[in-house]
């Protein structure tokens, strides 16, 4: 179906429940992977602080909705490729990409650290070796070369550090299956560090223009949203990876080399996602307790969820590391939290979708 003709029945039949999947389609936000990324840690974390049946359903559910996003994707590719094209040069929209490099290898590493599925783990880490390394420079030349640009305050936002997150996801499912590799092993572990180490120069450059935008200009309270709270989940990623290096130090003449190193980035980053989660919280107050923002259900709820996770999930694995052990008592706390968000954000997905169905004239789908 042509886009123009969207456009028509769109607008003058909004009382057809097509046209109102039709809509959902179209303007799907480039970041919904987000819901797989929140999904596969809080999976992950469950298991890691021993709930041990809440990890394995999870990874079935993120597997579906992994499906699910991959279908609504494709679909928009085919039937509205001008509002795909469009998001990809978008500053606002076009590092959404990235969330699905992201949700790849953290389902992949789902399967790896849950069912022990190295086949469809590698087969998702190819997939996300070959997306990142398109987007990482297709989003980037387009938003260098696009004529028209946003002011820094319009154009930049929490979003743009799940490039950095993509970055680590990579890296740290290299490093989960280097081991099972004989023939490639060191090769695989030298990428995996390479990804930890770009990550974190990545993470460096964009926060220092977040933290400029969040000082320097004038925020309202609608302006800050879920996604900055990414601020810590892209250094929470990191300390992860970081981690993971560590523990493979001992199979790995490389790392083994490099522990010092590792571990002591490994600590600053971790150091400095513990920093954000109070200034987080202190925001997060001001625009829903003071300004008195309405709380309802949009995507970018997850890129909320998925920080609670990550930083329960690169605590505990830091927390494994001999003389850090006193670190254990915050992941087995912190669950909670990241299972809380993830169940209300959930609860307010099928909400919206469930009145998106019962009632297609009262709005566009929150996509």
């Amino acid at each position: 179906m042509q886009e123009s003709q969207y456009n028509e029945t769109a607008s003058g039949g909004g009382k057809n429940p097509s046209n109102t999947i039709r809509t959902a389609v179209a303007e799907l936000s480039p970041a919904y992977f987000a819901m797989v990324m929140a999904t596969g840690i809080v999976s992950i974390a469950s298991h890691v602080v021993g709930l041990p049946y809440l990890g394995p359903f999870l990874l079935w559910l993120n597997t579906l909705l992994y499906i699910i996003l991959w279908i609504l994707t494709v679909a928009r590719m085919v039937f509205f490729p001008a509002h795909f094209l469009s998001d990809l040069s978008s500053h606002a929209r076009g590092v959404g990409y990235f969330t699905v490099v992201a949700g790849t290898c953290i389902l992949g590493s789902q399967y790896v650290i849950l069912s022990e599925a190295y086949g469809v783990a590698a087969g998702l880490l190819c997939l996300g070796v070959a997306l990142w390394a398109i987007l990482i420079y297709l989003v980037f030349a387009a938003l260098v070369v696009r004529p028209e640009k946003p002011s820094l305050a319009e154009g930049i936002n929490g979003t743009w550090l799940v490039s950095i997150v993509s970055t680590q996801g990579v890296a740290i499912l290299s490093d989960l299956l280097a081991p099972g590799f004989t023939s490639y092993r060191e090769e695989l572990f030298f990428f995996s560090l390479c990804m930890f180490l770009t990550g974190v120069m990545l993470y460096i450059i964009v926060i220092v223009l977040i933290s400029y935008r969040l000082l320097f200009f004038p925020l309202v309270p609608e302006a800050f949203t879920s996604p900055y709270w990414i601020n810590m989940g892209a250094v929470a990623i990191s300390t992860l990876a970081g981690a993971v290096l560590f523990e493979h130090g001992s199979v790995s003449p490389l790392l083994h080399t490099l522990k010092p190193f590792i571990l002591g980035f490994t600590i600053f980053l971790w150091a400095t996602a513990t920093w954000w989660i109070p200034l987080l919280l202190a925001l997060g107050a001001w625009r829903y307790l003071v300004m008195r923002v309405k709380l309802a259900y949009t995507p970018e709820h997850w890129g909320m969820v998925f920080p609670l996770g990550m930083y329960t999930t690169c605590t505990a694995h830091l927390a494994m590391i001999p003389g850090m052990d006193f670190l254990s008592i915050i992941p087995h706390y912190f669950i909670y939290f990241a299972l809380l968000a993830w169940s209300l954000t959930f609860a307010g997905l099928l909400k919206s979708l469930a009145e998106g169905m019962i009632y297609p004239t009262a709005g566009k789908c929150s996509t």
